[in-house]
């Protein structure tokens, strides 16, 4: 059975304390519009590629990529052939490695562009 991915989001990991002045710099150097919460884990810049701030604990900071897809299961699979790891899993998506060690993340259909841009695997 096929499925569909593409890369949906990159986002920038970065301390709580750190996490509104990075949401401020990051929207005025891609030009998006900020509507910044404190309260909110995630502050995104939408568009065909979605640019996201999120707080995160210190230990975890960093960017990484978003792959969308309309089968996680699939992904996963087709991606742990090509060398990636699974780590852990969240909800509903999946935090893997590549084998560089580099962490990037599998979740479901989330953004409005859906299918837009995305390759389809057998």
């Amino acid at each position: 059975m096929s499925h569909q991915s593409r890369v949906c989001a990159v986002l920038f990991d970065t301390r709580s304390s750190s996490y509104e002045a990075t949401a401020r710099f990051w929207s005025k150097a891609l030009g998006r519009t900020l509507e910044f919460d404190p309260n909110e884990r995630y502050t995104s810049f939408a568009g065909e590629l979605d640019y996201v701030v999120q707080s995160v604990e210190s230990a975890d900071q960093g960017v990484h990529i978003d792959i969308e897809t309309d089968n996680v299961e699939a992904e996963l699979d087709r991606l742990e052939v090509l060398g990636a790891t699974k780590k852990y899993k969240i909800k509903d998506w999946w935090v893997l490695e590549d084998p560089g060690g580099h962490a990037f993340c599998v979740v479901p259909v989330q953004s409005k562009t859906w299918p837009q841009g995305t390759i389809e695997w057998p």
